[in-house]
């Protein structure tokens, strides 16, 4: 199959006069045109949507989703819902996709084998923008596709039907693709989609930490506590943001420290016991015993830089506990967490100016009076999610 793409430069007859009277909704200066968001890649993505669903259009418009796929025989849908939303409608024609104007906006392409990938060619006119549709896209790694436009100019979309499915193509080799295609006729799959964009903005958002001052600190008894394994290493200063109320979270440091008794672990965290609460991804928490391979938690350093990682594996153990409480200054609200006591669990510390910083206390260690960080937030939840009503945890 020659997947050489006609060029852009084509003349076509200009536009019926139907469309003229759309100018109104959609403006002579395109602001409707199509949203990014940015996700933990931090370069912008691109989101068009391809539906013939009237709810998954207003879903999508009502989250700023403006750019609409259409077949070429559906103008007239495309000229009612822009009757009642601003929109900026395209029509697959030909091996591209044109305007109502019948202007090219963007190369198409459907591709079923990677033999097919390896010899896709556009011109120079088409390389703005490009929408590949992979027929069997599991067939076709979607690290075949940033690879193959890697170092080039080139946006290109991925038609996708699920969430789970764009998500892919957003994060593939680290950096993903410039955007998604979301052809789908289910609203559950544009809520999906903009929850993770939501979720992966706050990563690159700083967390205000607090500075608190350990004020007790007892010797307990056993406990069901829980390790949690993520599938990415942390550095040293990170950790996960762990407590025993919602409204004060300590950010518990990982195994990633060299140890004389037990081999670094950077990639898990001894959290606390199966009562506590954990901060995971949009501002919620979870209970550690919530917690199970492919849930996400956010790990947190110092700085109150947060990241979303995968969790891997959760073990949960009886073993011996220690309590810590610990208060703000000009505050009198404790806050407390109960820890595994050994040599490897520890507490992050605060920065102190430049040069060589302290980054965690073993809790074996810890004393009245040595300062660790916390997260504080409201402590009234409702499945994770906080909201607002009285309340008294002690």
């Amino acid at each position: 199959m020659d997947m050489l793409l006609p060029s852009l430069s084509l003349s076509y007859p200009k536009v019926a006069g139907k469309w003229q009277n759309c100018r109104k909704f959609l403006g002579t200066n395109r602001v409707a045109r199509m949203c990014a968001f940015t996700p933990s890649n931090s370069k912008k993505k691109t989101v068009w949507i391809w539906t013939e669903n009237k709810q998954v259009m207003t879903a999508a418009v009502e989250r700023g989703w403006n750019t609409f796929i259409f077949p070429s025989n559906r103008r007239d849908l495309a000229l009612d819902w822009s009757s009642i939303a601003v929109i900026y409608p395209l029509f697959v024609e030909e091996g591209r996709l044109i305007d109502h104007e019948y202007k090219s906006v963007a190369a198409f392409a459907e591709i079923s084998s990677p033999q097919q990938l390896e010899q896709f060619q556009i011109s120079e006119e088409q390389a703005d923008k490009v929408v590949v549709n992979l027929l069997d896209w599991q067939v076709i790694p979607a690290e075949n596709i940033v690879a193959a436009f890697q170092g080039t100019q080139t946006t290109v979309l991925a038609v996708s039907k699920t969430q789970s499915e764009a998500q892919v193509f957003l994060e593939a080799l680290e950096h993903g693709l410039g955007g998604v295609v979301m052809k789908v006729e289910d609203v559950g799959a544009i809520l999906e989609l903009k929850g993770y964009f939501d979720r992966r903005r706050d990563v690159d958002s700083l967390l205000n930490l607090t500075k608190a001052i350990i004020t007790h600190i007892q010797v307990t008894g056993m406990g069901d506590r829980v390790c949690v394994d993520i599938c990415s290493l942390m550095r040293p200063g990170e950790g996960l943001l762990v407590g025993s109320f919602a409204r004060g979270l300590f950010l518990v440091h990982s195994e990633c420290l060299e140890s004389n008794y037990i081999s670094s672990r950077p990639f898990r965290v001894n959290a606390g016991p199966v009562h506590a609460y954990v901060a995971v991804p949009g501002g919620k928490t979870s209970y550690l015993s919530e917690l199970k391979s492919g849930k996400e938690v956010i790990v947190v350093d110092q700085r109150g830089m947060q990241r979303t990682a995968i969790v891997g594996r959760v073990k949960v153990e009886t073993r011996p506990l220690i309590l810590v409480e610990a208060k703000v200054e000009s505050e009198n609200e404790s806050y407390s967490i109960l820890l595994q006591n050994a040599e490897t669990v520890g507490l992050v510390s605060p920065l102190h100016g430049e040069g060589h910083q302290r980054t965690t206390i073993p809790v074996t260690s810890l004393k009245v009076g040595d300062e660790v960080l916390l997260l504080l937030q409201g402590g009234a939840r409702h499945t994770g999610i906080e909201i607002k009503e009285f309340i008294v945890e002690k």
